[in-house]
């Protein structure tokens, strides 16, 4: 019985790297390799899936080239970062939680990203950018090639 309690805390541990490793190859976590994950670590699917969606950063579904992570902290808040997401939805229409149709970019909400001395402040993949204008955005936007 112990073994057992050791081999299902060595998957747990071992289960955001191994979801971190395929949301860089793949660029999203597809439901297969989650099964398959989940088979191989000797956890449930649904402990798979359930750290796969806590984690912002983690993705379920395809994503765009450019992942817009727009923080929504009170810092950013504070700074306009509400007017900076509808001219966001604006430029690129769509949605947060949405990826344009020619799948260039996804835009999403997240509650922090580390900038509070830049808000409003926004991740492009890993590129951070802050003391966000609608002109600065409109320039980060036109240079995603």
């Amino acid at each position: 019985m112990s073994g057992d309690i050791l081999t299902m805390e060595k998957g747990r541990d071992e289960l955001l790297v191994a979801l971190q490793e395929a949301q860089r190859k793949y660029g999203y976590l597809p439901e297969d390799y989650m099964a398959q994950l989940a088979e191989s670590l000797d956890i449930s699917l649904s402990e798979v899936y359930g750290v796969a969606t806590f984690y912002s950063f983690l993705a379920t579904k395809p994503q765009g080239k450019y992942v817009i992570r727009v923080c929504k902290s009170v810092p950013c808040y504070l700074k306009e970062a509400e007017s900076m997401i509808e001219f966001m939805e604006r430029e690129l229409g769509i949605k947060p939680g949405e990826t344009t149709a020619d799948g260039r970019f996804t835009l999403q909400l997240v509650n922090c990203i580390g900038a509070c001395d830049k808000p409003p402040a926004m991740l492009v993949n890993d590129e951070l950018h802050g003391d966000l204008t609608p002109g600065k955005i409109k320039q980060i936007l036109s240079s995603c090639k």
